[in-house]
Parts: C-alpha cells; structure tokens; sequence
C-alpha cells in the first residue's frame, strides 16, 4: 500500500484492535528494517512477551514483523506460540495463529517479502551502476 505511513499504519491498528476488543498494552515501532531481529522494539516484544505480559501481537503485514527469511521468522512464531502469544496480521487477516494452514501461508508470504526485499536490492543495486556507468563515461 503505497503512501502509508507508520501514523496511519499505527490508527489502523488501533481500530483494528479495538474491533477485535482487544486491550493494546504496548505498541512496538522499530525505525531500522524487519531484515534483522537485532531491533530495539522487536526483542522488547520479546522480553514483554516472554514476561507473559502480551497475549496477541497484531501486525501491519507480515514484512512489517519480519523480512528474515521463513526459516528465522517461523522461529520468532514459534517462540510466540510456545508461551501462548498469538499473532495476528492486518493486511493478511488469513494470517492468525490459529488458523490450520498457518506455517503453510506463513512460510509462503515469507519467502515472497524476502523475495521482494532482493529485488528492491537488485533494482537499487542497477541503479546505483548506472549513475557509476554514467559517471565514468563522462
């Protein structure tokens, strides 16, 4: 969705949220990429979750919460799962943690926001040799 920003991104949330009569305890907001688990945020989701002090993580989309690779992002899920947090997607509302088809679905969306994050790499990568092509032709 383009043209959203993290202030709209977080009201829909809230609604969302609130539609669901959910409590929100803490929203989570990391300014570096879903590329690495190394945020901020992301590991005091994890402290706080495993304080057993959040019963659902609802996300944005699925490469808002991760762009790892399905293998790491399975893993943060699973760790979620094993002390009873459920996750549930915005944008992806077939993506909740007690659908039947979740490491299906999971692993498949996955792979394709790693996709995405390669080819936005490939295509800045193209570009930057193009302006160094351009430079050096003068």
């Amino acid at each position: 969705m383009r043209g959203q920003t993290n202030k709209n991104r977080l009201r829909e949330l809230r609604a969302f949220a609130q539609w669901l009569d959910y409590a929100v305890y803490k929203e989570y907001w990391d300014q570096e990429s879903g590329e690495s688990a190394e945020r901020p945020q992301f590991q005091q989701l994890f402290t706080e979750a495993y304080q057993l002090r959040i019963d659902v993580v609802l996300f944005w989309s699925l490469d808002r919460f991760s762009r790892e690779g399905i293998t790491e992002t399975l893993n943060h899920w699973q760790r979620l799962t094993a002390i009873g947090v459920q996750f549930e997607s915005f944008t992806e509302q077939y993506l909740d943690s007690t659908g039947v088809f979740r490491d299906a679905i999971i692993g498949f969306l996955v792979a394709i926001a790693k996709q995405e994050r390669v080819r936005f790499w490939s295509v800045s990568r193209r570009a930057k040799l193009g302006v160094v092509r351009h430079l050096v032709a003068r």
